[in-house]
Order: C-alpha cells, then sequence, then structure tokens
C-alpha cells in the first residue's frame, strides 16, 4: 500500500485522543512529503544531523507550494549534549531525555536562548541493559526537585517494551509504564503524554493508556539505512 494507505489505516484504528506520530527516520524527505499530502502532520526523528537537514528541505518545499508550515517535529533518539543546537531550535518535544546530565544540558541551553523545552523523561521498561532511561526512582526524584529546571516543561513519559514476540513481557512492560504515568500525572496536570507503542505493539499500546504513537515502518517500510 501507499503511504497515504498505510496512513489512512491506522488513523482508523487510533481513539480520536491518541496522536499518531510518524516516525520518519532513515527516510528521504520525499517521503514526508507524501506522508504531508496524507495529511500527517507530527513526525519524529532520532538523529540531530538529519532532523537539521529535513527540517529547512521541508520548509523550503511548503514555501515554495505557497503551504503553510504546520509540521510538528519530535525527536525521539538518543541526543549528545553537543548536539543540542541541531535540536531543540526545531523540535517541539524532545521525547528521550535519558539522564541527568542531558536534562542538565538541556535546562542549560533554555536558559541561554531564552526558551523552555518540552521534555518525555525515559522510563526504562524493557529487559534489554543496552536501551536507555531512568529508573522509577530517578523519575520521582527529578520530578520532586523540578525547580531545580525552570526552562524545561516535563509532559510526561517514553518507553519502549522488550523487544520480543512474548505478549506477556510486552503487556507487563506497559502496565508497569502505564501506572507510574497514573500515578504522576494525577498530581501534575500538565504532566499528560504516554508515549509508548510501535509498529509492531502499538495496539497493545493504546490498551494501557498511550496517548502517542510512535510508527515507522507500518507507514514508510523497511528504513533506508
Amino acid at each position: 500500500m501507499s503511504i497515504k494507505e498505510n496512513i489512512t489505516q491506522i488513523i482508523r484504528e487510533l481513539p480520536s485522543d491518541v496522536k499518531l506520530v510518524a516516525v520518519s527516520k532513515f527516510h528521504p524527505v520525499e517521503s514526508i512529503m507524501e506522508a504531508y499530502g496524507a495529511g500527517q502532520r507530527v513526525f519524529a526523528e532520532s538523529r540531530p544531523q538529519e532532523l537539521a537537514a529535513k527540517v529547512p528541505a521541508m520548509e523550503s518545499w511548503l514555501a515554495a507550494n505557497g503551504m503553510q508550515n504546520d509540521i510538528v517535529w519530535h525527536f525521539i533518539g538518543h541526543l549528545q549534549t553537543n548536539k543540542l543546537k541541531m535540536v531543540l531550535p526545531y523540535a517541539s518535544i524532545v521525547q528521550s531525555v535519558d539522564s541527568l546530565h542531558l536534562l542538565e544540558a538541556i535546562e542549560k541551553w533554555g536558559r541561554d536562548n531564552g526558551k523552555v523545552v518540552a521534555v518525555l523523561l525515559e522510563y526504562h521498561i524493557a529487559s534489554e541493559e543496552s536501551k536507555q532511561g531512568f529508573s522509577e526512582e530517578e523519575i520521582k526524584g527529578i520530578l520532586s526537585d523540578a525547580g531545580r529546571f525552570p526552562h524545561i516543561r516535563f509532559r510526561g513519559l517514553m518507553g519502549m517494551a522488550t523487544f520480543t514476540e512474548d505478549e506477556s513481557v510486552i503487556r507487563s512492560d506497559f502496565s508497569r509504564i502505564s501506572l507510574l504515568f497514573k500515578e504522576l500525572s494525577s498530581s501534575m496536570p500538565d504532566f499528560s503524554e504516554l508515549s509508548i507503542g510501535m509498529s509492531g505493539d502499538y495496539r497493545i499500546a493504546i490498551e494501557y493508556g498511550s496517548t502517542m504513537v510512535r510508527i515507522g515502518t507500518m507507514i514508510f517500510g523497511e528504513r533506508n539505512y
């Protein structure tokens, strides 16, 4: 099926309160243009250089065609502190804040540039040690001391389930992050986003309260590395 047909089918399945984030990483600008033409407006990238190149390319294309630039960019990859200037001017939210060091660097960037940066804290729920993220205790500690970060807006949690075909493991992972999200959001009205679910498990994620699903392969096909 075409990118447009894929998006239409996914949107048809999603509840009205769940946002589709089209993961365009490793895919060419032409594919983003096609998705935009199908009505998709929220896109996610995971590499700073790729985001910094695609943003102006899409802006130029929209301007050349007399269209308003209403694209919303998310950043979902591991972000090194020396690459902030390639991401923070463009991303409406950084979903993948996975260390206190990164959080402190984002705060400094926000202070220096007079901006407040929206973030999700990445909760390490998967069994793989290679995946990034905070523990539950670390997340609670950061939020209890949120006043340290006046240039950061804590919007919610992001997580990736264990890479497995065992649905019970995936459900266990999503259950853990969902419970923590409910606990935290009950006392923080602005803490309203739960980003869980990708192409292979987004239907399960929706059952556990996902507010945004990150889908790439089901929209764009296999990645062009």
